[in-house]
This record gives C-alpha cells, sequence and structure tokens, in this order.
C-alpha cells in the first residue's frame, strides 16, 4: 500500500476532517441544501422546511455556515428588520460532491 500525505490518522492536519467540521453537524448538509434547492430564503420559511429544528440550533447552525463562507446573511433594515440566506460560490462548489455523497448514500439503502 503506497500511503500518501493524505493517509488518516497520522496528519496533524486532514483536510476531510477540516471538510467534515465545516458541514458536519446535525442541520448544515440540510440548510445549505435547502438553500440550494429554493434559493433565498428568510429565517422561518428555511425554519419551516427544516422539521423539528429549534431556533437555537438553526441559529447557531446558520451562524457557522456564515463564518465558514458557505452561505451569506443579508438584513435589511426595514420595520420589521428582513433578514435573507443564501448560498455563496463556495457552497455552489460544495453542490456536486454533496449530490454524489446522496448517489452512494442512495444506492446503500
Amino acid at each position: 500500500m503506497i500511503e500518501t500525505h493524505y493517509d488518516c490518522p497520522c496528519m496533524e492536519k486532514c483536510p476531510l476532517n477540516h471538510a467534515m467540521s465545516v458541514i458536519g453537524g446535525k442541520w448544515k448538509v440540510q440548510i445549505v441544501c435547502a438553500l440550494n434547492n429554493k434559493g433565498t430564503l428568510r429565517y422561518n420559511e428555511l425554519r419551516r422546511k427544516l422539521d423539528g429544528v429549534s431556533n437555537a440550533a438553526l441559529a447557531n447552525a446558520l451562524k457557522e455556515l456564515e463564518n465558514d463562507g458557505l452561505i451569506i446573511r443579508h438584513e435589511y433594515l426595514e420595520v420589521p428588520v428582513r433578514v435573507e440566506y443564501s448560498t455563496t460560490e463556495l457552497c455552489d462548489r460544495l453542490m456536486p460532491i454533496l449530490e454524489s455523497l446522496s448517489d452512494w448514500g442512495e444506492s446503500q439503502m
């Protein structure tokens, strides 16, 4: 077996581990898929699409996805304040990978 610098778990910084930390978590994949499928969504529209998500869990996941550069939060200073979320180019590049993972999962079901 030929070892590469990507062999885990001996690497100090594993690229796969980093990727999983960005998209891992109970709601992150569902959020990016909902935004990818429906486009820009307001907070409550997104919450309705995610059956069972709490406000705290959704807010936390959205903040992490924004910090990681996968989504953009648009805040409009209106009364009441309107907040919308959409995907970034980085997230758009991730979607084919998630679709391939979905295909693999479907083949295992």
